[in-house]
């Protein structure tokens, strides 16, 4: 089987072809950055447009690229939800409409099950079950993982995302946008000790986490401050600091509670090299391994959606002819195909 995967849910267009036998055949990605740049933000309607502009001629681009006509094409997925309603229906509709024109299967794909899924597609892949760390501009998820469809959510943000912390960070010190790699740039010349902040909910049992409280102890600090560039760098490091501790012993917690040997690390914040380097370190402590996407999978992408749809139609997961998108759509709704 051999997938067209579109993924659309916010402001990356990413499109990709997997086939079953021979693995990724091709993937192209047009960010929206420098089009949101002088916004602080993505605006929907902008993204919503641009992925009109551009989802066509990135298909033909792919396909020429993997060596494909249409009709080698066997099914389709594209990302029905969570994200932005708009920029979800443009990669939706055109891909039940390609589906349909070529006479194929379509299959919805929930965004979050593309990335956990994107470490597969390396050469050394993770085994079910497995723990996952979801960390994004939207998303802070720790979840147990048994099985394609079976994911058991064991601890979440119940405020901002970690990597809406890093972008709030970023633009609270004047720094450029998208906030992850702007803070550690920023970080690593910062100076340790003369800030420290707090590490948010990680003094009491559980696995929930919460960025909130992280970010305000930001504004604080910066508003005390004239902001220099040393300043910027000194709380830039500090924040980088507390974040990634949070995030570090929450799955050493889950790691003992679960048992598993195997942690999976997946979104854009899993780019960050200090918590790489943390969970690494504590992973080995206790005989477990940590498994990453290629840097270029960590944010949106099309592999991630064309690998996750050829396991779902694989098992004959298909949708009828209609099609819905869904901004909102909790993980623990999804069933094995």
């Amino acid at each position: 089987m051999r997938v067209l995967g579109i993924e659309t849910s916010c402001d990356d267009t990413g499109v990709a072809v997997y086939d079953g036998a021979r693995g990724l055949l091709a993937h192209q990605l047009h960010s929206q950055t420098a089009l949101h740049a002088a916004y602080g933000g993505v605006v929907p309607e902008l993204a919503s447009r641009d992925h009109i502009r551009k989802l066509l001629p990135l298909i033909q681009a792919v396909l020429a690229e993997a060596g494909c006509r249409p009709t080698d094409i066997t099914g389709v997925a594209y990302t029905a939800g969570p994200g932005l309603a708009g920029a979800l229906l443009v990669g939706a509709a055109v891909g039940r409409s390609l589906a349909f024109a070529w006479g194929v299967p379509a299959v919805g794909i929930h965004h979050m099950e593309g990335h956990l899924l994107a470490p597969m597609l390396e050469p050394d892949p993770p085994e079910f079950p497995f723990l996952a760390l979801l960390v994004s501009g939207g998303h802070t998820l720790l979840a147990d993982i048994r099985g394609l469809g079976d994911y058991r959510p064991l601890g979440e943000s119940v405020d901002d995302a970690v990597g809406e912390a890093f972008d709030k960070t970023a633009k609270l010190l004047g720094l450029r946008q998208p906030g992850g790699p702007a803070v550690a740039a920023a970080a690593a010349r910062g100076r340790p000790g003369r800030f420290r902040f707090p590490r948010p909910m990680t003094d009491r049992p559980g696995l929930d986490f919460s960025f909130s409280g992280l970010k305000t102890a930001v504004l604080t600090a910066a508003q005390k401050q004239a902001l220099d560039a040393q300043t910027v760098a000194d709380i830039a490091h500090a924040f980088q600091e507390a974040a990634v501790d949070t995030l570090a012993v929450k799955c050493e917690r889950a790691l003992t509670q679960t048992g598993h040997r195997q942690l999976v690390v997946a979104g854009g914040v899993g780019a960050n090299r200090l918590l790489r380097e943390r969970l690494a370190e504590r992973a080995t402590a206790r005989g477990a391994r940590v498994y990453y996407p290629r840097p270029e999978f960590c944010t949106d992408n099309g592999a991630m959606i064309a690998y996750a749809g050829w396991l779902r139609l694989r098992e004959r997961a298909a949708e009828p002819l209609g099609f819905a998108v869904r901004p909102r759509w909790e993980m623990s709704t999804l069933r094995a195909p």
